[in-house]
């Protein structure tokens, strides 16, 4: 397995932010300023990420980006941090039928390379008990974006993310009490060698704000354990777009269950409430409020990850 160094602490830990939100950034910005989001225009995405790469990337060890919007962000990164570089076409914006992966048509991973990329990401949504035929192709797309990655001797970080086929909702009570099975028959199935994923950024099975309705308290330890005993390679916990007390809490249930995750690859719990901010006063407004609450939450959450595993360890397991 290839070498995480460029994008993790000098203990071996992944403190990672996320930048690379497209179409989902655009929305929430135009929700926040109450205009069209066709009245947003490229130029403010690119801000957005380069205000936030300037700023929150001198306290982690990667920055999350895309090739889209991100360009002039990637060249903000403080000195050391390592860059990650998304794949995908959507994100989780996904018109096709079954959530089918695409790629961006005008990048490679060799062309990823090129840009400075030190890994590349991928998002997978993933429906275990979903359309067999739909989900043998996902299956093959990731083996060969793991060839395409093995080949060029870049890291190869996996989100796959659940969802219903059926439409339920994801933080409903139904959806949630299966969420903890999914997500461990998820990890199982993609840390399997022959998709070559280096890293495998996943969803928490459970969260704090469910206990006593879909689980118990014992319940969700146990949902943190049963994924960890699933994982073959190192895994981090993505965000997905909680309010940053929830991303926290999650954590400090990882920690209770004695989780062996390798870190995080968090976004907009860190920097989602910097919206408004920018979406009413611009980009002055919203480096004043970063170099305050921004950099006070990215530090909860990198303070979090003092007991994280190296990932290394978990590659010599």
């Amino acid at each position: 397995m290839k070498s995480l160094d460029a994008i993790s602490t000098p203990q071996g830990a992944i403190a990672a932010i996320a930048v690379d939100q497209r179409k989902s950034l655009r929305r929430l910005i135009a929700s926040a300023g109450g205009v069209p989001e066709a009245a947003v225009p490229d130029s403010q995405l690119a801000e957005f990420k380069e205000a936030v790469t300037g700023a929150l990337t001198p306290y982690a060890s990667a920055v999350l980006l895309d090739p889209e919007y991100g360009l002039a962000a990637m060249r903000q990164r403080a000195s050391g941090v390592g860059l990650l570089v998304t794949y995908e076409a959507d994100g989780f914006d996904n018109p096709r039928p079954h959530r089918m992966l695409a790629l961006m048509p005008e990048y490679s991973v060799t062309r990823l390379r090129d840009l400075g990329a030190q890994g590349v990401k991928i998002l997978l949504s993933w429906a275990p008990d979903g359309d067999a035929r739909a989900n043998e192709e996902k299956r093959v797309l990731i083996e060969r974006i793991g060839a395409e990655c093995a080949n060029v001797g870049l890291p190869f970080l996996l989100e796959p993310v659940v969802y219903d086929p059926l439409g339920s909702d994801p933080r409903g009570v139904e959806f949630t009490a299966r969420k903890p099975g999914l997500v461990r028959d998820t990890v199982a199935e993609f840390s399997r060698a022959i998709y070559q994923v280096d890293v495998l950024k996943v969803e928490f099975p459970v969260s704090p704000v469910h206990i006593g309705s879909a689980y118990t308290r014992v319940e969700a330890l146990d949902a943190f354990r049963a994924l960890d005993e699933a994982a073959r390679c190192p895994y981090i916990y993505l965000s997905a777009g909680v309010a940053i007390n929830e991303f926290i809490g999650s954590l400090e249930l990882a920690a209770e269950a004695g989780a062996g995750h390798s870190g995080v690859l968090c976004g907009r719990a860190i920097w989602q409430e910097g919206i408004p901010v920018y979406a009413r006063d611009g980009r002055a407004a919203l480096e004043r409020w970063l170099a305050a609450d921004g950099v006070r939450n990215a530090a909860q959450v990198m303070d979090c990850l003092k007991g994280a595993r190296p990932w290394h360890h978990m590659q010599n397991a």
